[in-house]
């Protein structure tokens, strides 16, 4: 019987770089599913609304991981930064989107509740406020996480996890709630 310690652990900056690889094949693969579906402009816009989505509508950095880790990676730009860039793209892609492309919106249950959003801004923007505190609270732990190179140098993480999983678990508790109280007020519950 092997030993706990004798477990190959899996390097930190292996698990970001796997995690990398894995968002840009789901969204090659999602930007293919909707080319084929509708055509390869409509599948394009209908993508980087989708992005957008998960950039201002989901309290973690894991939409802006895909230009946030490559500008980490080769310019050693920290993800904080990175992370504002990302808003500013995603917040622009949409007033671009909503001004001259808004029926780009209706490809999608997800570019219609992203289109919801940010045209009803109470209490819809909410949601955004909520992601934005998730989110940047999530780059300080990923920003250490590309630092280190063994996990037992995650000073921060080690630290701080408790604290961390508290914070944690009480926003996803009031992110589910909310969304769930969104959708609900949506009527969109049983298109999913």
């Amino acid at each position: 019987m092997k030993d706990l310690n004798d477990k190959k652990e899996t390097h930190p900056k292996q698990q970001v770089v796997y995690k990398f690889i894995l968002l840009c094949a789901l969204l090659l693969g999602y930007f293919s599913y909707l080319s084929y579906q509708y055509n390869f402009v409509t599948g394009g816009i209908a993508s980087a609304l989708t992005w957008t989505f998960f950039v201002l509508c989901t309290p973690i950095a894991d939409a802006g991981f895909l230009i946030d880790f490559p500008l980490r990676l080769l310019f050693g730009v920290r993800m904080l930064i990175s992370e504002m860039v990302v808003w500013a793209l995603a917040i622009s892609i949409n007033t671009i989107s909503l001004l001259y492309f808004a029926e780009y919106y209706q490809t999608t249950v997800l570019t219609q509740l992203l289109h919801t959003i940010l045209t009803v801004p109470f209490p819809y923007w909410g949601v955004i406020l909520l992601s934005v505190a998730g989110t940047f609270l999530s780059i300080q732990f990923a920003d250490e996480l590309m630092d280190v190179l063994h996990h037992r140098d995650r000073e921060f993480f080690h630290k701080h996890s408790f604290k961390h999983e508290i914070i944690i678990i009480v926003f996803f508790i009031f992110i589910i709630y909310g969304y769930y109280k969104l959708i609900a007020s949506l009527g969109i519950e049983n298109r999913f």
